[in-house]
């Protein structure tokens, strides 16, 4: 019988749920429990399969509107336990969510459409995600799950850590910290069999060297970001914890939507002018929030809450980000990797706007019906423009699953 629910994402007390009954079905083989607190209390649990020394952690939830990593983790809860080659030198360890404060405040669980999804939206401001909250505050100011992340890296000391997040409109790609010579394959194999596009040239990965089509391996400390204005730098998240012990992490990204225009390998015609006009369309869809925003303020209950707090962090990335943009993009920009930007110049303004307005709302104020439009609107002309096509949830699953196996099993050999 499988674990996953219905053709949805689980919520966490699903996702409990489900490993709780997989500990206690298997208990010589697996355990549950909790390994820490968010910081309103909610609790952390961590699913371990097999006793090896040698491990493998998995992380789902690191990002709260990126929901398929749940689903994805009970899959591979379940095939670890019923692959013994998987487990066979090799103990699995998964954090179920990394953030359930931030999960119980994006509320999407089944969206049907893009306006669905942005409906119910939710992601922290950057100090308050797990992952990246090392890239932007000082030791003594990490928020608790963040903590408890990072003792669960010291005490497994992984081989590989992986973490599981979704973008919602795209193609797939996967994020090393180290290479995994031959991952590519297999990772391009199963995306073409499932329909799902690579994302050749993803804006997360900007000037990171490829290992193959949409396996992309961080550069070093102390490389140029192509992006200087945004405040987190990948290098100094917890992905680099397990870096302290011989390990690695990989990122496997797997899109909600699906759309061929980010898989282009063929460099574009005019990328200087391209990017400048997609930073001054960031500025201009930026500016329509914060004019709302300036406007509706004053009449704002406090205190401040996390939604209120998320959409003034992205809306203070745009002015920067506009400005790395209209740089000159180096030689060989491909029209994959404009696809990429073009996608994060709509998303970003988007997803501020679509926090905003559930405050509003909340509110009862009468700017909410003008940024209500901005939202229907902006997620109508997204999904136009990139063709949407929805990636069946059993698929989304199966790709991020097969390639989280194939990275172990590559890492594995690669650590001996």
């Amino acid at each position: 019988m499988s674990l996953l629910p219905e053709l949805r994402y689980p919520t966490v007390t699903e996702l409990v749920r489900a490993a709780r009954a997989l500990a206690a079905h298997r208990p010589g083989l697996c355990s549950l429990r909790q390994i820490g607190a968010s910081r309103a209390g909610r609790p952390l649990h961590l699913l371990s399969v097999g006793h090896a020394e040698r491990s493998v952690l998995v992380v789902a939830g690191a990002h709260a509107n990126e929901p398929t990593g749940g689903a994805t983790l009970l899959a591979l809860a379940e095939r670890v336990l019923y692959e013994r080659s998987l487990r066979g030198d090799t103990s699995w360890h998964f954090l179920l969510c990394a953030d359930p404060d931030g999960a119980r405040l994006h509320v999407t669980p089944a969206p049907r459409t893009l306006l669905d999804y942005h409906l119910g939206f939710f992601r922290p401001a950057g100090p308050e995600q797990p992952e990246w909250s090392p890239a932007v505050l000082p030791p003594d100011r990490l928020p608790s799950e963040t903590l408890a992340l990072i003792r669960v890296i010291d005490e497994l000391r992984p081989y590989l850590q992986v973490t599981l997040h979704a973008t919602d409109l795209g193609g797939s790609w996967v994020q090393l910290t180290k290479d995994i010579p031959g991952l590519a394959e297999p990772f391009a194999k199963s995306a073409a069999e499932l329909n799902i596009p690579v994302e050749t040239g993803a804006s997360d990965a900007a000037g990171w060297p490829a290992s193959g089509p949409g396996v992309h391996v961080m550069p070093p400390p102390g490389s140029e970001l192509a992006y200087p204005s945004m405040p987190d730098d990948a290098r100094q998240s917890t992905w680099y914890r397990a870096h302290l012990y011989g390990g690695l992490t990989a990122v496997v990204e797997v899109p909600m939507w699906a759309s061929d225009l980010v898989d282009d390998p063929a460099p574009h015609p005019a990328p200087a002018a391209a990017m400048r006009r997609l930073a001054h369309r960031l500025l201009q869809d930026g500016q329509q929030v914060e004019t709302i925003l300036t406007e509706a303020l004053p009449r704002l209950p406090g205190p401040e809450g996390p939604l209120l707090r998320a959409a003034k962090w992205a809306l203070e990335l745009i002015p920067g980000l506009a400005g790395d943009w209209g740089r000159p993009p180096p030689p060989g920009t491909t029209m994959a990797h404009v696809g990429s930007v073009d996608a994060f110049g709509r998303r970003l303004p988007l997803r501020a706007a679509a926090m905003l307005l559930r405050v509003l709302r909340e509110a009862d104020d009468r700017t909410a019906p003008r940024l209500e439009h901005l939202v229907v609107s902006w997620s109508e002309a997204f999904t136009e423009r990139f063709r949407a096509r929805w990636v069946p949830l059993e698929h989304q699953v199966e790709h991020q699953s097969r390639t989280v196996v194939a990275a172990a099993r590559r890492a594995r050999d690669r650590s001996v």
